[in-house]
């Protein structure tokens, strides 16, 4: 005749729990430093290569010109960057003189993604307060030249104008968890008024 079948007794069940609890914290603590290592989020990198002014004029102290810059934004992430739409501000002592619009798009996992704006910026005045940067010679001393000169030739009067890059976006990791990311830069850019020649550009 067969003994009738025990239920386990009240401390197994709790060395069960305990157990069960252990190697999920134990799972909890590996993914986490997965997660921390490989899979953190990332902001962005926006580098601004080049600054051009296609066109240029200067009339009755009032200038207008065509702005264009050209950037790369590399995404350091695992994971695709989907970016929203994005602003371009262009300042002239303290005032926004341009705006422009930056399409919403996606840059893939490690990847680079080259940019290139350009807009024409309304005609303004020239201000005359002594923090306009207006002056004479260059806002930027660049390769190590003297003081008012830039590459071995005289610099004339000159102003200085802000370009400013927003962009936020999201990544999805392990495609299911969703972290907001922001990135931007900020550059000052050197202009001879004489002929609307970038000097300098420092971001």
């Amino acid at each position: 005749m067969s003994k009738p079948h025990r239920p386990p007794s009240g401390r197994t069940n709790i060395a069960s729990c305990i157990v069960a609890t252990i190697f999920l914290i134990f799972v909890v603590i590996i993914i986490l430093i997965v997660f921390f290592t490989v899979f953190k989020p990332k902001d962005p990198k926006i580098s601004v290569n080049s600054v051009q002014l296609p066109s240029f004029s200067v009339s009755n102290n009032t200038v207008n010109f065509t702005f264009s810059q050209y950037v790369s934004v590399k995404n350091p992430n695992r994971a695709v960057f989907s970016h929203y739409d994005s602003t371009l501000h262009l300042l002239y002592s303290s005032s926004q003189v341009g705006f422009l619009f930056i399409p919403a798009g996606k840059i893939d996992a490690g990847q680079t993604r080259n940019m290139a704006v350009t807009f024409s910026v309304d005609s303004f005045p020239l201000s005359a307060s002594p923090d306009a940067a207006v002056h004479v010679g260059p806002a930027f001393n660049e390769g190590g030249g003297q003081p008012g000169f830039n590459n071995g030739f005289r610099v004339g009067p000159s102003m200085e104008i802000e370009s400013r890059i927003q962009m936020a976006g999201r990544v999805r990791v392990l495609h299911f968890l969703t972290h907001h990311l922001e990135t931007k830069v900020r550059c000052r850019v050197a202009i001879a008024v004489t002929d609307g020649s970038v000097l300098g550009f420092h971001c």
